[in-house]
């Protein structure tokens, strides 16, 4: 599968490591392709470093792996686009991202800083990580089903106590996946193929 469905991944998304780890996997398996810029992910480090106690040597590390595997991730020249923002002051320079590389979506928790008439004139959609998450399912259940197993695998978690750790920031989500799992057969039975030692945070995109 090949996408071409970009999405702007706000910093609020990529700092909490779990969420970022889920949106990096599903990306890799090309269910749609990330966008940020130096300013979206300057944003992330400082983040990390002055709320969630990181190193600047681990941010530095994060930034590196980010650079590595998602190198096409970076947006460009979108700097003159943001005077044409009418959303936050805050947040100009994401959707002005959003518009450069016409993005589809932003997936972001601060939905109040992108309210639907700053963003409509773009044809332009925000997204809360919840929602923007059950709509991946929604696109591939099983390949979802089988990415969230691989993560609990990989960071040493059974997949029940890695349902239960999400259902914190992302209810609906965890809702949706529970119930599919009700119809769906495990991901043993249903022709996945595991994959071995890969990072728990970042992992090669496959060729």
């Amino acid at each position: 599968m090949t996408s071409d469905f970009p999405v702007v991944l706000d910093a609020c998304v990529l700092v909490p490591a779990a969420l970022r780890d889920t949106l990096l996997r599903l990306a890799e398996k090309d269910l749609y392709l990330p966008r940020w810029s130096d300013e979206i992910i300057a944003e992330m480090a400082r983040t990390l470093e002055q709320k969630r106690n990181k190193t600047r040597e681990q941010t530095t590390h994060l930034v590196e792996q980010l650079r590595t595997y998602f190198g096409d991730a970076w947006v460009q020249n979108y700097e003159p686009i943001v005077s044409k923002c009418t959303n936050n002051e805050k947040d100009r320079h994401v959707l002005a991202v959003a518009i450069r590389t016409r993005a589809d979506l932003i997936v972001t928790t601060n939905l109040k800083h992108f309210p639907v008439s700053a963003i409509a004139p773009w044809n332009i959609e925000v997204a809360h990580p919840d929602n923007f998450l059950v709509d991946m399912h929604h696109l591939n259940p099983e390949l979802v089903v089988h990415t969230l197993h691989e993560q609990a695998r990989d960071i040493g978690r059974t997949f029940e106590m890695q349902l239960e750790e999400m259902k914190k920031g992302l209810p609906r989500f965890v809702q949706v996946i529970s119930e599919a799992l009700r119809i769906m057969p495990s991901p043993a039975d249903n022709g996945f193929r595991e994959e071995r030692g890969a990072s728990t945070r970042i992992r090669r995109k496959p060729n």
